[in-house]
């Protein structure tokens, strides 16, 4: 994640209504999945815990019983050529459309111990707990989920340094027609902070954006998905520049972003289940849309 710019508006009216959990999401089983990413230590694309990363991540996936797609290629980066794979999870519907869920799983390569149990992290851990939740479930469009990899620049953030995977993905898509066929997708980034706040991202798809954050509201949650807006460059961009709705869901005001202290201990159940509440319901409304 790259702070492009923080343009923040007043948040207005954030009265605190009693939330409404919705079907099957487990804040703790989020924590679970993400507290095994974070235990393979720093995971920058190419390193052996990056791909002991990736192995747990298909072994998860392999239990709810989706088309698992390993998208491997090839990155030129200022380090160099480095090999990177994004996982695909799809979970077949009817219609001919589709719907995709997105985050990245590799952490910032920096130096100490810079492990990203909210940045890089949280993504993964929630992204695999709402595959548990899909799983099996008759479908109406297509859902994809995507666990990017390669999301951090090397070096200093740049057009040419950055967003590896989706980049990769979207051209892929785009090559295959799939693009074509999506209806939303939805980006998740750092959204496990104990102190959650998710602004609005305002360089995303404005129409998706109002869906997510009226579902917010709607579930007693307009306390956490906040009236204030920001720009961001994340995983998202790719897909809006090919004219894909799109979105990006991530709290940017997180204090240990890519420092050692973005550890376990920010991060919370209650977070997590909250922003996986709002996606699981969010995509069951696009889907009858």
């Amino acid at each position: 994640m790259h702070r492009l710019k923080a343009a923040w508006a007043i948040a207005i009216g954030l009265g605190i209504a009693t939330p409404v959990m919705a079907a099957g999401v487990s804040g703790a089983s989020a924590l679970n999945f993400t507290r095994r990413a974070v235990e393979f230590g720093p995971r920058p694309p190419g390193t052996p815990a990056n791909t002991a990363l990736q192995n747990y991540i298909i072994a998860e996936l392999k239990k709810d019983g989706c088309e698992i797609i390993e998208d491997a290629f090839v990155a030129n980066t200022p380090k160099g050529k480095i090999a990177m794979k994004n996982i695909i999870a799809k979970f077949p519907g009817k219609s001919g459309k589709a719907i995709a869920l997105t985050g990245h799983f590799d952490t910032k390569l920096l130096p100490g111990k810079f492990v990203g149990a909210d940045d890089g992290g949280s993504s993964t851990g929630l992204l695999l707990e709402l595959a548990r939740v899909f799983a099996r479930q008759p479908r109406v469009d297509d859902l994809y989920l995507a666990f990017f990899d390669g999301e951090e620049a090397f070096g200093e953030w740049s057009a040419n340094d950055s967003l590896y995977g989706s980049k990769h993905l979207a051209e892929r898509w785009g090559k295959d027609g799939t693009l074509k066929r999506i209806k939303g997708l939805i980006n998740l980034d750092m959204i496990g902070d104990k102190n959650l706040n998710i602004p609005q991202e305002t360089n995303g798809d404005a129409s998706l954006r109002r869906l997510v954050w009226s579902m917010a509201a709607s579930l007693g949650y307009k306390a956490y998905f906040t009236d204030q807006q920001i720009g961001e460059d994340d995983d998202h961009m790719p897909f809006v520049r090919a004219g894909v709705p799109a979105i990006d869901v991530i709290d940017v005001d997180y204090t240990p972003w890519h420092t050692d202290g973005d550890t376990m201990d920010k991060i919370s159940a209650q977070s997590l289940e909250i922003v996986g509440t709002v996606i699981y319901e969010s995509v069951l409304r696009l889907e009858h849309q």
